[in-house]
C-alpha cells in the first residue's frame, strides 16, 4: 500500500508518494489545482503532480489501484466544490478530500495544535485548539484574499490603470508594469489579463515589492494595508489560544518585514511540508478503514 499527499494551490500544486513506513519515496509537481477557477485544470494538475512523484518514486501507474490518497486543495471549503471533487472517478483505492489550509495548519504543527496564516496566490488563517478549528477569510478571490499575491496583484493593475489616466502619479509601479507587459499600451494589458484567474493576478505581486524598494508611495501604501490586514488576522488566530503561529505560502518571507514587529517575533516556522501532512493523512485514513 502507498500513500499519497498532495497539497493544492491557486498557482502549483505539490505531491508526495510514501511507504507504510513513512518514507518519501517520491515528490512530483503540477499545475494551478483550485477548483474554484477550472475543475479540469485542477484534476489534470493533481494528477500531472502525482504521475510526477510516481516517476520520482520508480513506480508504475498501476500502483495508484494500491494507494491511499489525501488532497488537500484550494477551493473545496465550498459545499459545491467538495461534492464535485468527491465524485471525481479517481484512480486510488481510496481518496480524502480537505482544504489546502487544514493540511497547511497540520504540516505548519505536525498534526499539533497552532495556528497559520497563508499567504501565497490566496489568503486566509485558520487555528486548530482541541477539538475547535477556527478559519478566517478563505473566501477566494477577487471576493476576498486580501494579503494575498492575488489581491496585490489587482490592487497593482488598478493603480496601473488610474495612473495611465493621469489621476495618480506614474511612479516605479506604473513603469514596472510596463517592463513586464513589454507594453506602454494599457488597453494591451487589459486585454492579456482579461479573464485571468488568481494565479495570474499573483504573478504581478512582486511588482508591488520591488517597487516599494524604490520608494515607490503607492507600492508601499499597498503593502502597508495588506500587513495590517494580515497583523489583524494575527491578532484574531491568536485570541483562540494557539501554542504556535505560523506564516507560510509563496509571500511569506516577503511580508514578514511589514509585519508589525509582535507578530513577526511570534512567527515560528513550519515542521513538515503540507505535502508530507497530506500523505501521514493518508496514512492514517487508512488504519481508520481498516480497523
Amino acid at each position: 500500500m502507498w500513500f499519497i499527499g498532495v497539497d493544492g494551490g491557486g498557482s502549483k500544486c505539490r505531491a508526495l508518494i510514501s511507504d507504510e513506513k513513512g518514507r518519501t519515496l517520491g515528490v512530483g509537481l503540477g499545475g494551478p489545482a483550485n477548483p474554484l477557477h477550472g475543475y479540469e485544470q485542477a484534476v489534470a494538475s493533481v494528477m500531472s503532480a502525482i504521475r510526477d512523484a510516481l516517476h520520482d518514486a520508480g513506480l508504475e501507474r498501476r500502483a495508484l489501484t494500491e494507494s491511499i490518497a489525501c488532497l488537500g486543495l484550494a477551493g473545496v471549503n465550498l459545499p459545491s466544490l467538495r461534492q464535485r471533487m468527491l465524485a471525481w472517478q479517481h484512480p486510488f483505492a481510496g481518496l480524502h478530500l480537505v482544504t489546502d489550509l487544514h493540511i497547511a495548519c497540520r504540516a505548519a504543527h505536525d498534526g499539533g495544535d497552532g495556528a497559520v496564516i497563508i499567504s501565497g496566490t490566496g489568503s486566509c488563517g485558520v487555528a486548530v485548539v482541541g477539538d475547535t478549528e477556527t478559519i478566517f477569510g478563505a473566501h477566494g478571490f477577487p471576493m476576498g484574499d486580501k494579503g494575498s499575491g492575488a489581491w496585490l496583484g489587482l490592487e497593482a493593475l488598478r493603480y496601473y490603470l488610474l495612473a495611465d489616466d493621469g489621476f495618480v502619479e506614474r511612479g516605479a509601479l506604473y513603469k514596472a508594469f510596463q517592463q513586464h507587459f513589454q507594453t506602454d499600451d494599457a488597453l494591451a494589458i487589459i486585454e492579456v489579463m482579461a479573464g485571468k484567474g488568481s494565479s495570474a493576478y499573483a504573478a504581478l505581486a512582486k511588482l508591488v515589492f520591488n517597487s516599494a524598494e524604490q520608494h515607490d508611495e503607492h507600492a508601499i501604501a499597498m503593502l502597508k494595508d495588506g500587513a495590517n490586514y494580515l497583523d489583524q488576522l494575527a491578532d484574531k488566530l491568536l485570541r483562540c489560544g494557539p501554542p504556535r503561529l505560523t506564516m507560510v505560502g509563496g509571500l511569506t518571507e516577503c511580508w514578514q518585514p511589514w509585519l508589525r514587529a509582535d507578530i513577526a517575533a511570534q512567527l515560528e516556522p513550519a515542521l513538515i511540508a503540507p505535502e508530507a501532512a497530506a500523505a501521514k493523512l493518508a496514512h492514517a485514513q487508512a488504519h481508520k478503514r481498516s480497523a
